[in-house]
């Protein structure tokens, strides 16, 4: 059964048993950042465009590491998370657009 996070926007974000797969095994040391994952989705510290229309929610992990967990929003309904990894390359980050807050 597909996990669900609620983004600022109101939509149901699906974090689907597959994607959660592929996330732990690509992106070692998240086994057990799946409830963290979502509440980044839910309550991000701040979301940055990502590509092709995606959305990326930024969350601290620990202080200079954080949770990027991208995801679209395919409808006002309804979207899915893409993938998610923790990186220390803020600066990166930082040249995206950010649209919220």
């Amino acid at each position: 059964m597909d996990k669900i996070a609620i983004s600022r926007n109101g939509v149901s974000i699906r974090l689907p048993h597959e994607r959660w797969q592929h996330i732990i095994e690509r992106h070692g040391g998240l086994d057990d950042k799946q409830d963290f994952l979502l509440e980044a989705i839910a309550n991000p510290d701040k979301i940055i465009t990502g590509n092709d229309g995606a959305l990326m929610a930024i969350k601290e992990l620990e202080v200079g590491k954080v949770l990027v967990a991208v995801y679209k929003e395919e409808t006002a309904e309804d979207g899915f998370v893409i993938t998610a990894f923790p990186t220390r390359r803020l600066n990166s980050l930082n040249r995206r657009i950010q649209i919220w807050p």
